[in-house]
């Protein structure tokens, strides 16, 4: 009595701390189209001044792939009133650090100061947007980083290119099939004048996000916001353009060789609707349910129980167009790729064939409440939560209630989604092998 008594203490506790999460926010736009998100909280002074451009890998011509990527890099070199090289020293000497990121739908740039430094975030990030340097310096600098960036994470990293071989069979009319670091033959090729129509047309005020999260006066904030903005001209609309796949008709078979391993891997890829749609939030947890750590259904069974897996793996790659499903291991011994398969295809069919466990579905849902809170747990990862459910998600108080939706999905909604989605007919099995060595 007195152990069950514990446990609904505490989840009310837990339901109290989650109630307290909520993260208050105000938004709206300027003249020129910019979309402003505030978020006030006193309790630390520190504050996150961030911009999100609606721009990614998915933007970018065919024949000119790895611009959104570049400009990552390339909007660091300096503007009109920041010398070359001196945008990473103005930060540090100033408290703050600062970084960026590109996925295929969006580019991230962000800067978290001492509180008594919001006026130099905003006029840093007002000056990457109004007036960027892009030079033949800066860009053939840029390149060589690139390059580097390529041959370190995917040219010469163990497994550096299944995601590159199993995009390119998951998707064929969708810029998805090309990854963000693109190609580098595309930027060896490209002109001066390709790199300054590209920023000409993506980081203009109306297809970008600035949120200001932390230790702020809200009135203060909109008048920097607006002397330091609203100056800046709107862009010309953006087209964009659509791309519907054709059903895949798998299984599709593939294989690849890499030179930097010496352990096969079998990955099997499934393309998923778009992360909006509710059916993407049920792979996210038949996800968590399959391979997030050591207690999950693939690992016990394939590492601790068989032994017959060093490693097992599953993730729902969730985006703005479409989804992916990947699921996969690296066998042991004698063991094949094929024996990998049937027994990943085995715990799939029980998905798809019966109810999970009433315990394992509150693990999931305990899970899913753990990572809620730790996503809002700061002000740059409540910075990053705004911009990304407004930009992507077209509404921004997910913030607070995309928990509701993993709390309202059902067992026979896992059970549903695994039968819709998780099917050969819809899948990718990529074998990806050593290289193979020449007979002597």
């Amino acid at each position: 009595m007195k152990k069950h008594l514990l446990s609904v203490l505490f989840a009310l506790a837990f339901g109290n701390f989650i109630l307290a999460q909520e993260v208050t926010f105000e938004e709206y736009d300027l003249d020129n189209g910019l979309h402003v998100i505030l978020h006030q909280d006193n309790g630390a002074p520190v504050v996150t001044t961030s911009v999100m451009y609606h721009v990614g890998a998915k933007d970018e011509n065919p024949e000119k792939t790895g611009f959104a990527h570049f400009f990552e890099h390339l909007l660091f070199e300096g503007t009109k009133n920041i010398e070359r090289g001196e945008w990473f020293k103005i930060v540090s000497a100033n408290g703050g650090s600062n970084n960026a990121n590109t996925t295929q739908d969006r580019t991230y740039y962000y800067e978290t100061f001492p509180s008594n430094n919001l006026q130099l975030g905003l006029w840093l990030e007002s000056e990457r947007l109004m007036h960027p340097v892009i030079n033949q310096i800066g860009v053939d600098t840029q390149k060589e980083v690139v390059q580097e960036e390529r041959r370190l994470r995917y040219d010469n990293s163990p497994y550096g290119r299944w995601r590159e071989q199993m995009f390119i069979n998951l998707f064929k009319k969708h810029p998805y099939r090309w990854q963000t670091i693109g190609s580098l033959e595309h930027l060896a090729s490209a002109t001066l004048e390709d790199f300054k129509e590209f920023n000409q047309i993506y980081y203009v005020p109306n297809n970008a996000v600035l949120v200001v999260a932390g230790d702020i006066d809200i009135a203060d904030t909109k008048k920097m916001i607006q002397d330091y903005f609203g100056p800046i001209p709107k862009g010309a609309d953006i087209k964009r353009n659509t791309f519907t796949e054709d059903p895949l008709n798998g299984p599709i078979k593939a294989v690849y060789h890499d030179s930097n391993i010496q352990i096969p891997a079998i990955l099997m890829g499934y393309r998923t609707p778009s992360q909006t749609e509710r059916d993407a939030y049920v792979l996210d947890m038949i996800s968590t349910y399959l391979s997030d750590g050591k207690s999950s259904k693939l690992y016990k069974k394939l590492v601790d129980e068989k032994k017959m897996a060093l490693q097992v793996f599953a993730f729902n790659g969730s985006q703005e167009d479409y989804g992916s499903y990947v699921v996969g291991g690296l066998p042991v011994g004698e063991t094949s790729l094929e024996d990998i398969k049937k027994e990943i295809d085995e715990e799939i069919v029980k998905m798809q064939s019966e109810l999970i466990s009433e315990n394992d579905f509150q693990k999931l849902q305990n899970k899913a409440e753990n990572s809620f809170v730790n996503s809002n747990s700061s002000v740059s990862g409540i910075a990053n939560s705004l911009a990304r459910y407004y930009m992507l998600y077209d509404d921004t108080n997910l913030i607070n209630s995309e928990i509701d939706i993993y709390r309202s999905i059902t067992r026979e909604e896992i059970k549903e989604v695994a039968n819709k989605y998780l099917i050969p007919s819809n899948r990718v099995e990529l074998d990806y092998l050593p290289e193979q060595k020449e007979a002597n």
